[in-house]
């Protein structure tokens, strides 16, 4: 092996160059071929010699297999295990002759010179990792030997607790990870700091942040000083904050820093002047214009110039929605709206699109609405306010908050509200057999595709889907199916605001609600109620059940007593509910009915937790519970003034609430219904596919949307790279955060309550079932490990309808997405139970076991402990 291929200077390296000299290398390399960009000399010791000293680490495979086995939260076995690996790399031998090729270059640079030795990982300074601080730096280290032991250092430090624990969490594999390191001539800077070319707390592209300290950089990126700090927007400085800085670092002419004090009438100068910030912005902006992406930079100044020691990509910004025109556009998640924030698959993405009409635009995996023509108009404006407030508050707030900063000019007169469907809907008669007809009519249409679907192939099955799609458009937006779900909406609403001007009840419609026709989420809780009856009494089927780690255990149970009742009962199941999943919206995602053991926990739950025939009583308690509270409030009005009118009038709103409010969830119903059709019918095509030997695995039809599928079944021909970068892309894609307003600079804006009413310490959200109740917190990411007991208080991210199972168990809901007439507040009335949604970041604030009180008649959440 040649010293070369050991060693490469800055100049000899470029952004292409990962493998070999690792993220932050490959940077500087980069960094130092940009026209008026000063990056202080130095060279990379490449990854060929990590491999090298690796290779001669006994038993290092062994202890790298048990590092991969860890859980990522067992803090103690890490510390074990890495430190027995990173003792192993630290003292591992350096043979001369390596020795003497990772310390030539410095007779070039200056063998006396100060040094700062930095590690390099692969995985490193990525676009969609950034392992900032998973690996050691070492500054102002002086003389070979010091540059050597150093070198080792770094690599050992690929197996610090926090770079073991990182790579465990993000799925990087510790034998594909590799060090490299960076050795690069320190400068004896008057101020450093680190620049963002976009605002990390608010993503906006347009705003670089600065923060400034005197000396080293050390003190700030370790926390040791509190920094200067300036936002400066298209050359103007916006925002400026001098801090009493305390100390700086400084190295020692022998090697190594030390912490210095500041004289008082130096902490409170600043560190830049106001001509040299505006020069960093503009430095910043030409290294992001070359690396095409905002960056995170570490600068130092020296001699009154600027030299920039690392820049690395911003890993945390959500992307912005491609650009249509140069002004500027506010975006709507659609996430938030649909109960499903996670990221979607291009398939799942591309299915959505052609089932709506309303075109969208994509995001960080995301859909996102457009509002921007809407609110052009003062009309369409307060429509959209006015929407938003009756959906999801927090959506409302920050829209609000957007429009009152200019970010939009001003609206014009004119224009019209946005509506739902796009068109307004007649009223309509309270006939129970509209919705049955309805309902009918979709499971007629369901059994014709069914049946016609079973036979296309190849392009033809793509031509069939694609017509089968209007079909599908045509029963979601039927303005008879618009009718019957707008009166259910109107009758909801009606009721709590006229119940609460006459007698000061609150959200009544809530408890009219409950045991309503037509719900089919609610039945689906129930309907698993039942079969909990039929697996009882079973106690084999039962501890097997306990035991199931995979999907065949259906074909096993027959062979236990009542295991083939217990089959029977769940595969029933499975034929009505099965096309359900957690985010089901997105075509690709698992259905029960491919992964049926999702159901035990919430199954054995009922299975503990009930007594036979649980479900007939708790649909028939609502139903009473239903019928006296119209009773009541009915008595109650007919003594006021005026009170047999308003008696009359709030009968026949109650009979219209009662006759439509359970249809809502039929629509989306079937709509999943067909879309578990085309799954299991593009799987079918994928195999033939991976038969052919076009695609490698069935899944990789996820990582294409619906046209480029069809395409690749029309020529046998598939871009195996394309799907490569999109299936890396969406894995990055799943750690980001969508907020609920996004802004075509970047700027991401998640909403707050404006309210004073909650208790001090409660957190604040909208009440959507009424109903006040305490018990124990259970925060479930997962429906999968859900591991619920009646009475338990659920707090989970969000709930569409495959949550609808355990709802039967639970006392309260707490989510941190949803409306007043989303999912889970729907079957949360349906049951009686108190439910607070819009709770922002409540799996975060909320402890696991924790007691606390849901307050779902005034929208809040207490803590009891």
């Amino acid at each position: 092996m040649s010293g070369t291929e050991l060693v490469l200077d800055f100049r000899e390296i470029d952004r292409d160059q990962v493998d070999l000299v690792g993220g932050k290398g490959a940077h500087l390399g980069e960094l130092s071929r940009i026209d008026g960009v000063r990056v202080p000399p130095g060279y990379c010791v490449t990854t060929h010699a990590f491999r090298r000293v690796l290779a001669g680490v006994p038993d290092l495979g062994r202890g790298l297999d048990r590092l991969a086995r860890l859980d990522p939260d067992d803090r103690g076995k890490i510390a074990t295990l890495s430190g027995e690996v990173r003792e192993a790399v630290a003292t591992a031998a350096i043979p001369d002759d390596l020795a003497a090729a990772l310390l030539a270059p410095l007779s070039r640079l200056d063998e006396s010179a100060a040094y700062a030795v930095r590690s390099s990982a692969t995985a490193e300074d990525l676009p969609t990792a950034s392992f900032a601080g998973q690996q050691d730096t070492y500054l102002n280290v002086v003389g070979p030997a010091a540059v050597l032991e150093h070198i080792r250092l770094c690599w050992a430090s690929l197996f610090t607790d926090r770079a073991v624990t990182y790579r465990l969490r993000n799925g990087f594999d510790h034998r594909r990870v590799l060090m490299a390191v960076v050795v690069q001539r320190m400068v004896l800077s008057e101020a450093s700091g680190i620049l963002f070319t976009a605002d990390p707390i608010t993503s906006n592209r347009k705003v670089t942040t600065i923060d400034a300290g005197f000396g080293l950089g050390e003190a700030l990126v370790s926390g040791l000083v509190n920094a200067d700090s300036y936002r400066v927007r298209e050359g103007e400085i916006v925002e400026k904050t001098v801090s009493a800085k305390q100390l700086a670092i400084h190295a020692l002419p022998g090697g190594g820093t030390r912490e210095d004090a500041l004289a008082p009438e130096v902490q409170e100068r600043p560190a830049l002047t106001d001509e040299q910030v505006l020069e960093l912005e503009r430095l910043g902006r030409r290294i992001e214009a070359h690396f095409g992406r905002p960056q995170d930079i570490e600068w130092c100044l020296a001699d009154g110039e600027f030299q920039v020691v690392q820049s690395r990509p911003i890993t945390t910004l959500f992307p912005i929605p491609p650009a249509v025109d140069d002004g500027n556009h506010v975006y709507l998640s659609v996430g938030h709206q649909q109960m499903m924030t996670d990221a979607m698959r291009p398939l799942g993405l591309s299915v959505w699109q052609l089932t709506t009409p309303r075109p969208m635009a994509e995001a960080g995996s995301r859909l996102f609405v457009d509002a921007t023509p809407g609110l052009a108009t003062k009309a369409g404006r307060a429509g959209y306010l006015e929407m938003m407030g009756a959906s999801d508050p927090l959506m409302r707030d920050a829209l609000q908050t957007v429009l009152d900063r200019g970010f939009l000019p001003e609206p014009t007169d004119g224009g019209a509200a946005p509506l739902p469907f796009g068109v307004a809907p007649e009223p309509i008669e309270a006939d129970p057999a509209i919705a049955r007809g309805l309902i009918a009519e979709s499971k007629a249409s369901l059994a014709a595709l069914e049946r016609d679907i079973r036979e296309k192939r190849g392009a033809e099955l793509f031509d069939f889907i694609l017509a089968d799609l209007q079909e599908l458009r045509r029963l979601l937006f039927n303005p008879r199916s618009h009718q019957a779900i707008m009166a259910g909406m109107d009758a909801t609403t009606w009721l709590n605001k006229q119940l609460r001007e006459w007698l000061a009840e609150e959200n009544a419609a809530d408890t009219l609600s409950q045991s309503a026709p037509d719900n089919v989420s609610s039945e689906m809780g129930l309907a698993l109620l039942d079969v909990a009856d039929v697996v009882r009494p079973h106690a084999e089927v039962v501890a097997f059940l306990r035991t199931v780690r995979d999907e065949g255990f259906l074909d096993e149970l027959p062979a236990l007593p009542g295991g083939s009742e217990a089959r029977e009962a769940i595969r029933g199941y499975l034929d009505t509910y099965g096309m359900r999943c957690v985010g089901e919206i997105d075509i690709t995602r698992p259905r029960w009915s491919e992964r049926p053991s999702t159901l035990l926990p919430v199954l054995l739950g009922n299975v503990d937790n009930f007594e036979p025939g649980a479900a007939r009583r708790r649909f028939d308690q609502g139903l009473r519970e239903a019928a006296q509270k119209e009773q009541e409030l009915l008595e109650r009005l007919r003594v006021l003034p005026d009170g047999a009118r308003k008696a009359e009038e709030t009968k026949a709103m109650i009979n219209r609430l009662r006759t439509f409010v359970g249809y809502r969830e039929y629509p989306k119903y079937g709509m999943i219904s067909r879309y578990f059709q085309y799954k299991k019918a593009l799987l079918a095509e994928a195999e033939r596919l991976v038969a052919a030997g076009v695609l490698d695995a069935p899944e990789d039809i996820y990582s294409l949307r619906f046209q480029e599928l069809h395409e690749v079944a029309r020529t046998g021909v598939a871009d195996v790279d394309l799907i490569r970068r999109r299936t890396e892309q969406f894995a990055a894609d799943q750690a980001l955060t969508p907020q609920r307003v996004l802004t075509s600079e970047g700027e991401t804006v998640s909403g707050s309550y404006r309210r004073s009413d909650a208790p001090a310490g409660a957190l604040p959200g909208l009440p959507v079932s009424a109903g006040i109740v305490e018990g124990r917190a259970r925060v479930v990411l997962d429906l999968a490990e859900a591991d619920l007991d009646t009475g338990d208080i659920l707090v989970t991210a969000y709930t569409d309808p495959s949550w609808s199972p355990v709802f039967v168990t639970i006392a309260g809901l707490i989510t941190e997405v949803g409306g007043l007439m989303t999912h889970g507040a729907v079957v949360a009335r349906e049951y009686g139970l108190p439910a607070v949604v819009g709770v922002n970041q409540a799996t975060r604030l909320i402890r696991d076991g924790q007691r606390i009180r849901v307050n779902g008649t005034n929208g809040y959440v207490e803590f009891l402990d």
